[in-house]
C-alpha cells in the first residue's frame, strides 16, 4: 500500500470513528436522557436549554457528514466547539474520564482528533461534490 493510500484509508477509519461517536451520543440524548431531560441537564450546569437541541442536531447531523464523507474538513471544525463546551465542564472533575463526573481526557481527545481529521480530509470512499455544485445559486458548468 502506497503512502497517500495508507494516509487515505488512516483519514476513513478516524472519520468513521468520529462519525459513530457522534451518532452514540446523539442517540444517547434522544433515546436515553430524551430530549427535555438533555435540556434540563444542560440548564442544570449552566448552559442554556436550548444548546441541547443545537447539540443533539450537530451531533447527528456531524456524525452523519463524517460517516459519508460529506464536507468533512467542516463539519469536524464545526464540532470543535461542541468538544470545548464539554471540556470546560469537565475540567474541574480532574484529568481522568473515570474520575466522578468525568474528567477532561476524553473531550479533549475528542477535540484533538477533530482538529487531525480536519487537516486529514476526508480520506478514502468519501462524497465528493464538484466544486461549481458548491457555489450557492450557480447552475453547474456545462462541457
Amino acid at each position: 500500500m502506497t503512502p497517500t493510500k495508507a494516509a487515505d484509508h488512516a483519514a476513513l477509519l478516524l472519520r468513521l470513528t468520529l462519525g459513530v461517536a457522534f451518532l452514540a451520543h446523539a442517540g444517547l440524548k434522544l433515546f436515553v436522557f430524551t430530549l427535555p431531560g438533555t435540556v434540563a441537564f444542560f440548564e442544570s450546569i449552566g448552559y442554556p436549554g436550548v444548546f441541547a437541541y443545537v447539540v443533539t442536531f450537530a451531533e447527528l447531523a456531524g456524525g452523519l457528514a463524517l460517516i459519508a464523507g460529506f464536507q468533512v474538513r467542516l463539519a469536524s471544525l464545526l464540532a470543535v466547539p461542541i468538544l470545548l463546551g464539554a471540556l470546560v465542564q469537565h475540567a474541574g472533575n480532574g484529568w481522568m474520564f473515570a474520575n466522578a463526573g468525568g474528567g477532561w481526557e476524553f473531550p479533549a481527545f475528542w477535540t484533538m482528533t477533530l482538529l487531525v481529521q480536519a487537516l486529514l480530509g476526508p480520506g478514502a470512499y468519501a462524497v465528493r461534490v464538484a466544486p461549481e455544485l458548491i457555489r450557492l445559486g450557480a447552475a453547474p458548468a456545462r462541457a
